[in-house]
């Protein structure tokens, strides 16, 4: 039996990405369209149908210009936390070590995620799939997965804290209540996916930076002598010199928002195919919205501190107490510029419209990762709204026991997991892919394709996680426990390619022929849109998410499988045998 290729369909009832087939419609004869797994399939694909949960984003699908997603993308970056991130760090160490410490966590940043991002938008995959391919193999990269969920509870806990602690400011609401209003209220804006954060993200933008930008602009040109004054500060007991252990101890608070970038590959990897006509505007909205991200971060660090520095200096030396709180910071600005009650008015919006447009991407990344380990492991999928609901409610105790008062020791224990991660990931990319050439070159993500785990990446994690962890805990003395971020880089960067050569790359793939004949990539290197038919829920899915099924039809001809179906089956059935030569 020749491939099934199936042209995309012009049927304007059908939803985009899979084409017009349904259950049971369109199946070959002897498809198996019953039963849990197509029950667990047909609820994936229908949410698919939004954000991809388990898979890889068709081009059909992705119809946003580069402009829009890179857009979208920095939406993703309106948090607040990053203006106490500095201030914290400021007060503790002084303007110059903390401006090292946050130029020194940027460019790290910057490094490792340009890979990454790279990757997501050209092949149009999440974190979680280059993980899988890139050195962790099929299960491995589960625990990558709880790591990202973790960042994404822990900054929708920061966040709310701060809408929180807006809404008791300026509405006289209790915190506790605030919490949960905070909670709550972006449920309704995250079940529905991409199409709906994009346009939340693009609409939101411009009176978004509107209200950051204009009043550090206006305490520069009004207040001169505040630049003066923001570098001669030194922190709490400084003595104003430098200091590489407060450098690295503030680079390391900062470095804890390294997996940032997996919520710019969330919508990076809606980009369009890059071709030669598009080739400036890819690759601009691709370091923009994704390593890009960063340069905006570290700004609002240093903006952050800026202001706590003036607002300690003009107005009250005593209000060390909320400096580090951003709704304190932007209200003591806007009182300088305008009647109080229009003060109260702009703070509370910004306060709001950030706290908006950064959570509803943590609800939603972690909504796709709780979902994507939970169906890999158990081979059920029980839907995304129940992540969602998961991850808020573990923010939401983590703000009930008022976690943003232990800002710095959270960041500063997490940022070691998440470098170990995202650094291994992208060792494995620009070194074991491109130079050693021990790893495959293009992407794997399909169950049947990698092993259950690859030691290259696995073990290059527990590794640099696990060591720099002790070194943050003083378990190697107090000389070396600010430089746990070193250890967790140093290690996460050489581990990969060192293991590669110890394995000989031989846990990367089970298979290197899916058993399908149809080229993967188009002539420009883009993930083909030519479609195939799932035997066993009845969709088609374009070709980078297909494979051939171990079980042939009825007359013994070919038939093929989705990787979203193979991650529900729990017989193993269809899944092919291991390559043996």
């Amino acid at each position: 039996m020749t491939d099934q290729l199936h042209p995309p369909s012009t049927d304007s009832g059908a939803q985009p990405g899979v084409g017009v087939s349904v259950l049971d419609a369109h199946a070959p004869a002897g498809a198996h369209t019953s039963g849990a797994i197509d029950r667990d399939v047909s609820q994936a694909t229908k949410e698919s149908l939004e954000d991809y949960t388990l898979r890889f984003a068709p081009r059909s699908y992705r119809k946003w210009g580069p402009g829009v997603v890179a857009t979208s993308a920095l939406g993703g970056i309106a948090y607040l936390a990053d203006f106490s991130i500095g201030a914290s760090i400021g007060m503790a160490h002084g303007t110059t070590n903390a401006l090292l410490g946050i130029a020194l966590a940027a460019v790290i940043i910057f490094t490792t995620g340009l890979p990454l991002a790279y990757y997501a938008a050209r092949y149009n995959i999440d974190l979680d799939l280059i993980t899988r391919g890139s050195g962790f193999g099929y299960y491995g990269s589960v625990v990558t997965n709880i790591i990202f969920a973790t960042f994404t509870f822990i900054f929708f806990a920061l966040e709310g804290s701060i809408m929180a602690q807006g809404l008791e400011l300026i509405l006289g609401i209790p915190q506790a209540i605030g919490y949960a209003i905070s909670t709550l209220v972006v449920i309704p804006l995250v079940i529905y996916g991409m199409n709906t954060l994009a346009k939340l993200q693009v609409w939101t933008t411009p009176l978004w930076l509107l209200l950051m930008v204009f009043p550090l602009a206006f305490l520069v040109v009004t207040n001169p002598s505040s630049v003066e004054t923001f570098f001669a500060y030194q922190g709490q007991g400084g003595d104003g010199g430098v200091s590489m252990s407060a450098v690295m101890l503030a680079a390391g608070v900062c470095l804890s928002l390294m997996a940032q970038i997996a919520e710019q590959i969330d919508y990076l990897r809606f980009m369009p195919p890059k071709t030669a006509a598009n080739r400036r505007a890819w690759w601009t909205a691709v370091i923009m919205g994704g390593p890009g991200w960063v340069v905006f971060g570290a700004l609002k660090q240093a903006t952050g501190l800026f202001i706590t520095v003036w607002l300690l200096a003009k107005l009250d030396p005593a209000a060390s107490a909320t400096a580090t709180e951003p709704v304190h910071q932007f209200l003591g600005v806007y009182e300088e510029m305008m009647p109080t009650w229009l003060a109260l008015t702009l703070a509370l919006i910004l306060v709001v419209v950030s706290q908006l447009k950064i959570n509803v991407t943590n609800a939603y990344s972690g909504s796709l990762a709780w979902t994507n380990s939970f169906t890999r492991i158990t081979k059920h999928y029980p839907g995304r709204f129940i992540f969602i609901l998961f991850n808020l409610a573990i923010a939401l105790v983590l703000m009930e026991a008022n976690m943003f008062d232990f800002l710095n020791a959270i960041l500063g224990f997490y940022a070691n997991c998440a470098m170990a991660w995202v650094v291994t990931v992208a060792s494995d990319i620009a070194i074991n892919k491109y130079l050693l050439k021990l790893s495959p070159k293009a992407p794997e993500f399909r169950r049947g394709m990698l092993y259950a785990v690859n030691p290259v990446g696995f073990v290059s994690l527990l590794l640099s996680a696990g060591i720099s962890i002790a070194v943050f805990f003083g378990a190697f003395g107090a000389a070396v426990q600010p430089y746990s971020p070193m250890f967790a880089i140093g290690l996460a960067l050489v581990c990969p390619p060192l293991l590669a050569v110890a394995t000989r790359g031989k846990y990367y793939l089970r298979r290197t022929d899916d058993g399908i004949d149809l080229p993967m990539f188009d002539a420009d290197g883009n993930p083909s849109d030519a479609k195939l038919l799932c035997h066993v829920s009845g969709l088609e899915f374009e070709r980078p998410d297909m494979l051939l099924s171990a079980e042939p039809g009825p007359h013994g001809e070919k038939q093929y499988i989705s990787s979203l179906a193979l991650a529900t089956d729990k017989t193993g059935r269809y899944v092919l045998p291991a390559q043996t030569s």
